[in-house]
């Protein structure tokens, strides 16, 4: 056995947002962890926007806050500015987005971390994986520094860090994870000599400026929505009315708005032959959803102009991100775009922006669980996965630091189903379907999204974490609050009426029809408009009811209909995940298989039906005569 100065159950290499998701989660379940990464000052960096949340983003962050995470505690304890996205469409779709002080995430995430006595921080650059003789199991890690730590699972989170190559224009590139910090290069050629397939994908990052050299007097103001919003339910006391008058959020700061123009549009044009990403430097695939400036300018040149975000890096500093600038320009024409923007005349640049080609693997080389299906004990999670964005990250961390933990001390895996969870979604797309660009959630992704919401997700996913024992005791006191809140609001509802008298003055605002005889309180609440909190308020009852709960009830009363089909679906769908999949099913020799099925299916080896019937080029046919096949193979099973 090789000779390691300490073993952990778990080892987890990079302390970005998936790393610290993953050693979190395998803490909580009991394991050992260690989390290696080259700075622990830098654990929990927002590496480019300082903001967590947006469309489906948002839903993730309060799902991996539901399942233990630090992500939605780290934001409550950071966030500066605050908006609920897509208000004008109704709650069911409603997409918390949180701007946040770069420096107290990363304290606040440090922070957190260090509360779990089982899981130690080390910082050091992992050079390579410690592997049995066959290399089919690994055995721990190994720093550059020659520190060497045994494991029973290692969980890989290096972010863009695998032969990052940092690139300003065509003539400056320069190996790098991101700014200022080195690139990890042995552990991907490991990687790669293992084995495994591995691509390169691109990203970037705008310039900063300093906010005292902006002219705000033409921009326009963006306030703070705050209304005590909070990410994480773990903060509170189980009564409400205990929590009444807490100040959760640090000081809010504005945001501005500007746009490039037609000015800075031709300063992009003039200059495109020196972008790394059009001059030829860069070969790499980027974020459709993301674009840099330069793919804004050539994708769309009839756009008059393109909005930007002046958004605040922290409370203890003057700089602000140029949020919908991400370039590759040399920084000298990045100045010149800069001063062609209105109320950034004069600005001064801090840094410049940047593009970064990093190393991913495929992640259809991840069984659903995260696990490399070649190398036993050791998962990937993150941009490592052909991912994007911080939330992402996140997702998979605490999916692949629960699964590590659990295979470590020797308890089954979880599988999240995407008619649980959008984290559920995420990982079965990408082990599925895999990735020819980085992945970024949108609710388009999942067909359910009117039951998988960011108002729900405790209701969704606490029961998994109760199961798996992992929250403190005060945790499970505030779940089950939550759940008899939620139980209790439904019975108010269900049980009081409301005059018409009462409910003249706020039917008339919402545009609704009067009452002629006392209703339900439920049954007025299925309007549209018309909110179940008003209604209780116009009956003078549920002052203290706890908010989240009522938005949640609320939805379900007004959309059980729709809910109903929904859910419908999804029994539907988990019965198929339940019809499993053995490992070892000769797909090459079924012949009732097309072709194409018979060489994707013995590709992926999927675990379940629901995970074939989303494998594209396997058709219904080639699934009904798979059922066939393998229930023929168990009859076959079952006479020997």
């Amino acid at each position: 056995m090789p000779n390691f100065e300490s073993s952990f159950d778990v080892i987890v290499i990079g302390g970005g947002h998936a790393g610290t998701e993953a050693a979190v989660a395998s803490a909580r379940l009991g394991a050992s962890v260690a989390l290696i990464t080259s700075a622990l000052e830098t654990i929990g960096q927002m590496s480019c926007n300082p903001a967590i949340g947006g469309v489906a983003k948002g839903t993730v962050v309060r799902e991996v806050d539901a399942l233990g995470g630090i992500m939605g505690r780290a934001t409550d304890m950071a966030m500066l500015q605050f908006r609920m996205l897509n208000r004008s469409k109704g709650p069911a779709v409603w997409s918390p987005r949180a701007q946040c002080d770069r420096g107290l995430y990363r304290r606040a995430a440090r922070h957190l971390i260090e509360e779990f006595p089982a899981l130690q921080t080390i910082q050091g650059t992992v050079a390579r994986l410690i592997m049995d003789k066959a290399g089919g199991t690994v055995l721990g890690a190994e720093t550059l520094e020659g520190r060497r730590f045994g494991a029973r699972c290692v969980v890989i989170t290096a972010g863009t860090f695998l032969r990052g190559r940092i690139h300003i224009g065509t003539d400056l590139n320069l190996s790098g994870g991101r700014a200022g910090e080195a690139a990890t290069t042995h552990l991907a050629e490991q990687l790669e000599r293992a084995g495994l397939v591995v691509e390169r994908f691109k990203t970037g990052t705008p310039p900063r400026i300093d906010g005292r050299s902006v002219d705000f007097s033409h921009l326009q103001l963006q306030e703070s929505e705050i209304d005590q919003f909070d990410y994480s339910w773990s903060h509170f006391w189980p009564e409400p009315r205990l929590n009444a008058g807490v100040t959760r959020h640090p000081e809010q700061l504005p945001c501005w708005i500007t746009y490039l123009e037609a000015p800075g549009k031709q300063i992009i044009a003039d200059n495109i032959g020196r972008s790394a990403m059009y001059g030829g430097a860069i070969s790499a695939r980027g974020p459709r959803y993301c674009p840099s400036v330069e793919d804004k300018i050539l994708r769309f040149p009839n756009a008059q102009r393109h909005q930007i975000f002046l958004e605040p890096e922290g409370h203890d500093t003057s700089e602000l991100y140029v949020n919908g600038l991400s370039t590759s320009l040399p920084a000298e024409v990045q100045v010149e775009i800069l001063h062609s923007v209105r109320g950034l005349e004069n600005a001064r640049m801090t840094r410049s922006g940047y593009a970064i080609e990093y190393d991913y693997y495929p992640p259809t080389q991840l069984d659903i669980s995260l696990q490399v299906k070649s190398v036993h004990g050791l998962y990937f999670a993150g941009q490592i996965n052909g991912t994007t964005g911080y939330e992402e990250a996140a997702g998979q961390g605490v999916v692949a630091g629960l699964n590590a933990g659990l295979a470590a001390l020797g308890r089954p895996p979880i599988v999240l189903g995407r008619q649980t969870s959008y984290i559920g979604v995420l990982i079965d797309d990408l082990v599925t379907r895999g990735v020819d660009e980085p992945y970024r959630l949108f609710t388009s992704r999942s067909e359910f999204r009117l039951t998988v919401r960011q108002d729900n997700a405790i209701e969704r996913l606490a029961p998994l974490a109760l199961g798996l024992g992992i929250y403190s005791e005060r945790e499970n006191d505030v779940v089950e609050h939550r759940f008899a809140a939620d139980k209790e609001i439904r019975s108010l509802a269900e049980r009081t009426s409301i005059r018409p008298e009462q409910a003249a003055r706020l039917l008339t605002e919402s545009d609704s029809k009067c009452l002629t005889h006392s209703v339900k309180v439920a049954e007025v609440a299925k309007r549209q408009n018309v909110s179940l909190a008003a209604l209780f308020a116009a009956v003078g009852v549920g002052e203290h009811l706890d908010p989240d709960a009522l938005i949640s009830t609320e939805l379900e009363i007004k959309y059980a209909g729709y809910f109903e089909r929904e859910r419908t679906q999804a029994d539907k769908l988990k019965r198929m995940g339940e019809f499993a999949l053995p490992e070892d099913l000769d797909y090459a020799n079924m012949a009732s298989l097309t072709f194409e099925a018979r060489h994707k299916l013995g590709a992926l080896r999927p675990r379940s039906l629901a995970q074939v019937s989303r494998i594209p080029g396997v058709s219904p046919n080639d699934i009904q005569n798979l059922v066939i096949e393998v229930e023929r193979r168990h009859r076959r099973t079952a006479r020997t």
